[in-house]
């Protein structure tokens, strides 16, 4: 069976064509650094049992992660973002995203060393 796709290689290859190897990778180091912000903060939000900051962290870190074409990220803070489940449910998320937004950063990284 096919594992569903990390990443969106057509679009990050689009980078790669149109900016260069380089750019890329600053794009992906500067998406690293700012998700580790974005998670930060739907932790808080979390701490806070705040829905609209959960919604509002959630939808930052959505863009950030369909902009650079991580699919697996994107589309799992699609699910989550809207969530109304309980604060101990919405921590479950938060481990699962830190967890996909690792595996996928990694994907990204290893398929730009392979390309």
């Amino acid at each position: 069976m096919n594992q569903p796709a990390t990443i969106d290689k057509s679009l990050i290859q689009g980078y790669l064509d149109n900016l260069g190897g380089t750019v890329v990778a600053q794009m992906l180091a500067l998406y690293q650094k700012q998700s580790g912000v974005y998670i930060g903060e739907i932790e808080a939000a979390i701490n806070e049992q705040s829905q609209s900051n959960w919604q509002e962290r959630c939808h930052k870190m959505k863009g950030a992660a369909a902009s650079v074409g991580l699919l697996s990220v994107h589309q799992f803070l699609v699910a989550i973002e809207k969530s109304t489940e309980t604060w101990p449910q919405k921590s479950e998320h938060l481990a699962r995203l830190k967890i996909d937004n690792t595996a996928a950063i990694a994907d990204f990284k290893q398929w730009l060393e392979s390309s």
